[in-house]
């Protein structure tokens, strides 16, 4: 039986990346090597780490596939975006319209979405 265990994210710095991300998700650093970082949450161990693998350019377009992030309320859901912002992230605009989420990119420009609580 087959298990969904990581995701693997390009980054020139994985290292720093994975311990952006560590913050931003409240999850840990599990591993940190100059090639390759891993993140994980400290409580359900069964979700999916996230990988950050170095590699030597930077980002250069839209990802293909980002993270989606959820919060228990509206409420919460701003303060992580204030957090998230006040950490590095940047609100962005990918064409996406009128919708109710949130989309920001982490310091390397990766795009990421804060849902509302009603898309949980």
């Amino acid at each position: 039986m087959e298990q969904f265990v990581s995701v693997g994210i390009d980054s020139p710095y994985p290292g720093a990346a994975a311990r952006w991300w560590a913050a931003a998700l409240e999850w840990s650093v599990v591993s940190s090597a100059s090639d390759e970082a891993e993140i994980a949450p400290a409580r359900n161990r069964r979700s999916p780490a996230l990988v950050f693998l170095a590699v030597p350019e930077p980002k250069w377009g839209k990802n293909r596939i980002h993270l989606d992030i959820g919060t228990v309320d509206a409420g919460d859901r701003e303060r992580t975006v204030e957090r998230l912002i006040a950490a590095g992230a940047t609100p962005i605009d990918v064409g996406h319209g009128d919708v109710p989420w949130v989309v920001l990119a982490d310091p390397e420009g990766n795009e990421l979405c804060m849902l509302p609580a009603s898309e949980l």
